[in-house]
């Protein structure tokens, strides 16, 4: 059996994540953790998600390090905000429990603190911007397709809901820098976060980002390759987050697995690379 506490867990992505775990063989959610004001800390994490009480209350993050202590999780499933997940991750790492995590968001300085604390502490972990099955193969496709044509412009859109807090969205950054790794650019100088005013003609090694936000979009992602009189556009559509669900219990099984001290993605969960 495989115990797991989520970070997250009565928030969209966490409350679904809790109620496909409820329906595993082989799985069982131990911990429940939301931010430490919250007023649903105390309640039972299975009345909170509609399914009836399972024995575990939702705790505060500050307590975050006693409960993993008390409840020994093989795995911490991790869907909150770009700073919390750090403080979570480190937190894991320290007691000894692997990482999966979906949040988003991260600075350079903040995926290396997690990268420290996972090495140090030699646990497993994977992290990824976009867990859906069908963004990971997005991925692979892209990587094949810049690599056939390098002469195209490449712009990239992606709309989500009204409440998402970052902009882009991590699974467009990391089609922006697959395609700029394939092309041999530096994303930092050559990607465009949309555009405003009198901005001269695009330049040949532009990676153009645009993010729309609105109503109860789930995510879409779409990625142009135009030419001189024709285009390719490769395009994902999530209809409903169980997508990206069905991969964090993919990688859930996968991590346990993994390579120790190291940080695993989607592709490695999908034996892609």
């Amino acid at each position: 059996m495989i115990d797991i506490a989520v970070a997250g867990a009565c928030g969209r992505m966490g409350s679904m994540i809790n109620n496909t775990i409820l329906n595993q063989e082989d799985m069982r959610a131990v911990a429940a953790i939301e931010a430490s004001d919250s007023p649903l800390e105390g309640k039972d994490i299975g009345e909170v998600i509609g399914v009836g009480k399972i024995g575990v209350n939702v705790i505060g993050a500050d307590k975050l390090g006693t409960e993993l202590k008390a409840k020994k999780p093989d795995v911490l499933v991790d869907f909150t905000i770009a700073h919390a997940a750090v403080e979570n991750v480190k937190t894991a790492a320290e007691n000894g429990v692997n990482v999966v995590v979906g949040t988003t968001g991260f600075s350079d300085e903040q995926m290396d603190e997690m990268k420290n604390a996972i090495k140090e502490n030699n646990i497993k972990a994977v992290i990824s911007p976009n867990m859906a099955v069908g963004v990971n193969i997005f991925f692979k496709i892209l990587e094949n397709l810049a690599s056939i044509i390098d002469d195209y412009d490449v712009e990239i859109i992606e709309s989500h809901h009204k409440h998402k807090a970052d902009a882009p969205s991590g699974t467009a950054v990391k089609a922006a820098q697959i395609i700029a790794e394939v092309y041999g650019r530096d994303m930092d100088k050559v990607g465009i976060y949309g555009r405003e005013g009198i901005v001269g003609e695009r330049t040949d090694e532009e990676i153009g980002i645009h993010a729309i936000r609105g109503g109860d979009i789930v995510g879409e992602h779409t990625v142009l390759f135009a030419g001189d009189g024709e285009r390719l556009e490769i395009v994902h559509r999530a209809h409903s987050r169980q997508a990206f669900v069905n991969g964090v219990i993919k990688s859930i099984r996968y991590v346990l697995n993994a390579d120790e001290g190291k940080i695993s993605d989607m592709g490695d969960v999908l034996g892609l690379k």
